[in-house]
């Protein structure tokens, strides 16, 4: 299945009522926890609010599980079902910063069964600027009784990732002045995963948000140097925009794993060593 959809194709699917469609706000920013207020102010048609920090999240301590740790099951399933999901939903994500954030709850819930989680390519600015209708206030849905497990996708802890360049690809998403070390606003040390090559999230999606055609995510990770013979992995600051290379990644024909603790996790622990400057 495709995993994204186009503005056209989901206004198609809200127009006609479906009862299995579920749509899902993720706003979030680095700098900005909380967009909640974003959310009340305009959203899409029956849209429910997700909160970034509270369910698509542990409370966690650095150190162990980097600055957004996986949610426990039961936690992500107590959210899903407040969304109002069930088994079987097709469940659409967005957000308003090119799918940086919304990407998180794609790979979550794919992580956890699900498998009809589509992104909206364009994210909220894509549906604006077709024309098409928006909301205000909130939606408060009734409750769903989907059941969540963990497993369908692999994911990398530290230890893994430490040895990862052994094997394959370690593709750092962030800022190239974050992975040089020449800037580290969040994490306590600067730099970057010996062996990790850096291709930041930005360059996924072109200026209006829209993700590269899958040919052009092809020839830009393997210029950065993806092997399609050898596995892939991506991390970034804290374990969210790195979602957003792995879901172009496999736009792009790959099969990607997350991981996410990332450098959050990575640099709080002083044994694990630090390069810093443009190479590997």
């Amino acid at each position: 299945m495709d995993p994204l959809i186009t503005a056209e194709e989901l206004h198609g699917l809200v127009s006609s009522n479906s009862s299995n469609l579920r749509i899902l706000d993720v706003r979030w920013k680095l700098g900005r926890a909380d967009g909640r207020s974003e959310y009340i102010h305009r959203h899409l048609p029956g849209a429910v609010y997700v909160d970034m920090d509270t369910e698509l999240s542990e409370p966690g301590r650095p150190a162990h599980e980097g600055r957004h740790p996986l949610p426990s099951l039961e936690r992500l399933q107590a959210a899903a079902r407040r969304w109002g999901l069930h088994d079987g939903d097709t469940v659409v994500v967005y957000d308003d910063a090119k799918n940086t954030s919304s990407a998180r709850a794609w790979w979550l819930l794919r992580h956890a069964g699900l498998s009809n989680v589509r992104v909206l390519d364009g994210a909220l600015a894509s549906w604006i600027r077709a024309g098409y209708p928006v909301e205000t206030g909130e939606v408060h849905p009734t409750s769903g009784t989907v059941s969540l497990r963990y497993g369908t996708l692999q994911y990398l802890t530290m230890a893994d990732a430490a040895e990862f360049r052994q094997r394959g690809t370690l593709l750092d998403t962030r800022a190239s002045e974050r992975y040089t070390g020449e800037s580290e606003p969040y994490d306590p040390r600067p730099g970057h995963i010996p062996g990790a090559v850096n291709a930041p999230t930005t360059g996924n999606v072109d200026e209006a948000g829209h993700f590269l055609a899958p040919a052009d995510l092809r020839s830009r990770f393997l210029q950065v140097g993806v092997d399609p013979e050898r596995p892939v992995a991506s991390y970034c600051g804290s374990g969210i925009n790195g979602c957003h290379s792995t879901l172009a990644l496999e736009i792009a024909g790959f099969e990607a794993v997350l991981y996410p603790g990332s450098f959050s996790q990575w640099s709080n622990n002083p044994d694990r060593p630090v390069v810093q400057g443009d190479n590997p």
